[in-house]
């Protein structure tokens, strides 16, 4: 009697295992159609509109757009990523559990629920009038960083307490310090888990607008000929205006009314901007795998 009502018990929890399996393959299927349908009509819609000089770095074209969005979103890698990896080391590894744990991870969450726009204003009051500077990259830049900054912290945090005991007691039985076991042992080993947090980080800076409107403005004048770091006209310099993509396309669909092609333009920057995400993703990703092969394993 016992031995029936086990298996009855056995053959209910297959069945039910089954159906949310099926399930959630439903859900995944679903939500991969939903993102090959958006990106594909983005493209799509984009490259039919697409003319000749819209790829050119004038005013008709959308190059120098392009580059100050890469320009950009690496100018706010730069700081948020040593940041926030150093703030999850530091979570995960030397900081107490207590209140001021506890009040680091309240802050953190905040800081990750904070709209863009009031960063973006927080960015203008404190980047751009309190230092008399006006509208630059490096001002959007440290924008960015604020939003990606709680990504990374708990990405890298999460990423280290999640490895299994044994990497560490492994590295101190084999006389290396804790300095030596985070930089040689645990971050290598989940290295691949903190790029996702990067990618991620990365994906919300090419898409960011309402932080970048009060920050690095509306603007763009580039000389490609001028590599003078300390002019405004150069590339390369952090401190000029410099419109990304994502502010060209809400330009045009606000305030293009004056421009014939303004939507063919706006179509063609969302375009550009998804295959841009789109490529750095892979990017990172192959990146990513080739690490974790020559580590020898995977974090889990």
């Amino acid at each position: 009697m016992k031995s029936d009502t086990i298996e009855l018990r056995i053959k209910k929890s297959k069945s039910v295992d089954k159906g949310m399996t099926i399930l959630f393959y439903i859900v995944g299927g679903f939500i991969l159609l939903f993102l090959l349908f958006l990106a594909g009509a983005i493209i799509i819609s984009g490259l039919m509109g697409f003319y000749p000089g819209l790829l050119s770095f004038g005013r008709e074209g959308v190059g120098n757009q392009l580059f100050n969005t890469i320009y950009l979103v690496f100018l706010s890698l730069l700081i948020s990523v040593p940041i926030g990896v150093a703030a999850g080391i530091y979570m995960a590894e030397y900081a107490k559990e207590g209140k001021i744990l506890s009040f680091l991870r309240i802050s953190i969450e905040s800081l990750s629920s904070l709209p863009s726009i009031v960063v973006g204003l927080f960015g203008y009051l404190v980047f751009i009038l309190m230092t008399g500077a006006k509208w630059n990259l490096m001002a959007g830049a440290l924008a960015v960083s604020i939003l990606s900054l709680p990504l990374i912290t708990t990405t890298t945090e999460d990423a280290i307490r999640n490895l299994p005991i044994g990497y560490k007691n492994g590295s101190y039985v084999l006389g290396a310090t804790q300095w030596q076991t985070i930089f040689k042992v645990l971050l290598p080993a989940c290295l691949p888990r903190i790029i996702t947090g990067v990618i991620l980080a990365a994906g919300r800076g090419f898409g960011e607008a309402a932080a970048l409107l009060y920050t690095a403005g509306q603007s763009t004048n580039i000389n490609w000929s001028n590599w003078n770091l300390t002019s405004p006209t150069c590339a390369l310099n952090p401190f000029r205006p410099g419109e990304t993509l994502a502010l060209h396309i809400w330009v045009m669909r606000t305030e293009g009314s004056l421009n014939p092609h303004a939507t063919e333009i706006a179509n063609f920057s969302s375009a550009i901007l998804v295959m841009l995400i789109l490529g750095f993703s892979l990017t990172a990703r192959i990146m990513s795998e080739r690490i974790k092969r020559k580590s020898g394993g995977s974090e889990e």
